[in-house]
């Protein structure tokens, strides 16, 4: 497997996913802890708000993209987040949350243009967000 950081547009602290679990065609499970640091850079007065789940599913989503490129034999293309919907989210903080978020991203539709993926983030067997979220090439 290929480092993470290497393969997202992101760098340092600001990458949040820290091992893949699964991936294939259609989808990648990834997990983290990194919703506890303290270093996490989207915490704001020593919390970490659940709305910052789109952040760690679009980057679920930009390194599946990553993969596929880099199984292709391309170099991973960078993108814009440009839209959410459907956003559920089942609990209001996240970092008091103990072990491991799992998230796992999902492909609905993806052309050179765009991306869009439905997402799900489960910690200790719960749901805890759901949602789409889109993104378009940024070219």
């Amino acid at each position: 497997m290929s480092d993470i950081g290497a393969l997202l547009p992101h760098a340092g602290d600001s990458v949040l996913i820290e091992r893949v679990v699964d991936s294939n065609d259609r989808e990648i499970r990834v997990a983290t802890t990194l919703h506890r640091s303290v270093d996490n850079p989207l915490r704001r007065h020593g919390r970490l708000g659940a709305v910052h789940l789109v952040e760690f599913a679009a980057q679920a989503m930009a390194l599946h993209g990553a993969l596929l490129d880099q199984a292709a034999g391309r170099a991973p293309r960078a993108a814009l987040l440009v839209s959410v919907r459907d956003l559920v989210l089942g609990c209001e903080y996240l970092e008091k949350l103990e072990g491991e978020l799992e998230i796992v991203a999902s492909v609905l539709l993806v052309n050179v243009q765009s991306w869009q993926y439905a997402f799900s983030v489960r910690h200790a067997g719960r749901e805890i967000a759901s949602g789409r979220i889109a993104a378009m090439a940024n070219s």
